[in-house]
């Protein structure tokens, strides 16, 4: 899990109703904030002061926090909106200036679908994903991270796979037994995809646990004083031979079996024996017209 704030790029966090994502969101965060990062926040579906509960104020003060949600279309006219509303709200963050490491996190991408062209919004997190972490376009220090949130159950094929080939890193998420597990697929230039499933918990103050398997509750554990069930108890034709119905079966020989006798009389033909015979039994429906024997080929 701590590889997926190694390199740069579109991180797709996808989690479903079963297993929801903004934990191990928070839980990036904190390790990106505490890695000395800035960690520019674009909060869409909770307020800032629910985004911030449970950081302390050394995680916090490393957050920059562009808040949507209390004024998502501009309508209070109070000056405290985004300019531009959200796809104004991330082409600001393409045009930032401050140096350094540096990470976005959108909660979420899901909110931004639903109020954004699946195209326009595609076109920003493809700028964001591939601008410098220095300004003025030198080269690449630290790569720029996008740490997006999705709600995969809301969307259908076409948002989710636009949003899949930009992404340099899928988690999904799931689990089994109330303990989370992640599938990581990582996507890197000239090399294969990799495949990892990690599994983790997330502790109060959003610090990752993780474990090296799934927890021994989801092993299923046969019962030593249960009968093994029988598969061909309830079927309704049976499927073993008593021995005398065996001793019938061994001994029989089916029509395409030769017997000995008939092999050594085949391989050793006596004198005056042709080699071989063909016999031709002509079909009731046989047009045997010796002028034209192709005539039923119909040419």
């Amino acid at each position: 899990m701590e590889s997926l704030l190694a390199l740069g790029g579109l991180v797709l966090l996808r989690d479903s109703v079963q297993w929801e994502g903004r934990s191990l969101l928070k839980a990036l965060i904190k390790k990106a904030a505490l890695c000395g990062e800035r960690v520019h926040i674009l909060g869409c579906e909770v307020s800032e002061d629910e985004f911030r509960e449970g950081f302390d104020s050394s995680v916090n003060s490393r957050l920059i926090y562009h808040d949507l949600f209390r004024d998502p279309l501009s309508w209070s006219q109070t000056g405290e909106a985004l300019p531009g509303g959200p796809l104004g709200a991330l082409q600001a963050m393409c045009r930032r200036t401050d140096p350094g490491p540096f990470t976005i996190a959108l909660d979420s991408l899901s909110w931004l679908l639903l109020h954004l062209p699946c195209t326009a919004l595609c076109q920003a997190l493809c700028a964001l994903s591939h601008q410098h972490s220095r300004p003025g376009g030198s080269c690449l220090a630290e790569p720029v991270r996008v740490l997006g949130l999705l709600h995969e159950e809301l969307h259908g094929p076409g948002p989710l796979g636009a949003l899949s080939s930009l992404a340099q890193t899928e988690v999904t998420l799931s689990g089994a037994m109330g303990q989370a597990s992640a599938h990581i697929l990582s996507r890197r230039p000239r090399q294969r995809p990799a495949h990892q499933t990690q599994w983790f918990s997330i502790l109060p103050d959003f610090s990752l646990d993780l474990q090296g398997g799934p927890p021994l509750e989801s092993q299923p554990h046969p019962d030593p004083h249960t009968p093994p069930v029988d598969p061909t108890a309830h079927v309704t034709f049976n499927l073993h031979l008593s021995k005398k119905e065996r001793e019938a079966k061994d001994s029989l020989t089916l029509p395409f079996q030769f017997s000995s006798e008939k092999q050594q009389a085949l391989l050793r033909p006596g004198p005056g024996q042709a080699t071989s015979h063909i016999f031709y039994e002509p079909d009731a429906y046989d047009d045997l017209d010796q002028d034209d024997p192709d005539d039923d080929l119909d040419v």
